[in-house]
């Protein structure tokens, strides 16, 4: 992780509290947080998870890895420094979309658990939830929906994970989700009943 280079700087606390902010859309602000191989799932089921709390009246923004890509860490590549700097700065951003109040939803493959605690040590114990798209190697080269296998067996895409860079599953999440034996609608449930189980919603 980065030093801090800024100095002379100071927080500065709001007059509008979290609980506040809370209180106001009927909700509590967490983290929920997507990993998995490319292709296991997350981005799928984030967006069904986003389309439900909506119909619920749930504020909710899904923070989706080749979105955040495009903009905020389009000058990263995939070397584990710059891995490791992708999902700092959006832990960071995450953390600041659940201090409003929302529903953050992120969607990464966030392959290795020291990066992935980071953000839960960061949110805090109670506004984080891992939740692990669990499926096959061969499962998710199957789907292939981008291509990126083929192009990683060819050699065309390096330190692609799962290929020829490593994915830690994590040890302890609160949710894992089996995408390659249950539906996107029983996984999707399965999330918003633990929402409920932590009293978010």
């Amino acid at each position: 992780m980065r030093e801090q280079k800024a100095t002379n700087v100071t927080w500065r606390a709001h007059k509008v509290t979290r609980e506040e902010r809370e209180s106001l859309l009927e909700q509590k602000g967490v983290v929920l947080w997507f990993t998995g191989l490319s292709g296991s799932g997350k981005s799928t089921i984030a967006n069904e998870v986003a389309y439900k709390l909506h119909s619920m009246k749930k504020l909710s923004y899904i923070l989706d890895g080749d979105n955040i890509r495009h903009g905020l860490n389009k000058d990263l590549g995939f070397s584990p420094e710059d891995r490791a700097e992708n999902i700092r700065r959006i832990s960071e951003v995450a953390n600041l979309f659940a201090d409003a109040g929302l529903i953050a939803i992120t969607a990464f493959i966030s392959p290795y658990r020291k990066d992935r605690n980071f953000c839960r040590n960061l949110v805090g114990k109670g506004k984080f939830i891992e939740i692990f798209c669990k499926a096959s190697l061969s499962t998710c080269e199957k789907r292939d929906p981008k291509g990126l296998y083929k192009k990683a067996r060819a050699g065309i895409i390096k330190e692609f994970t799962g290929i020829d860079a490593p994915y830690e599953e994590p040890e302890h999440p609160e949710l894992i989700l089996h995408t390659d034996k249950e539906t996107v609608e029983e996984c999707t449930q399965n999330v918003l009943d633990k929402l409920k189980e932590f009293n978010i919603i």
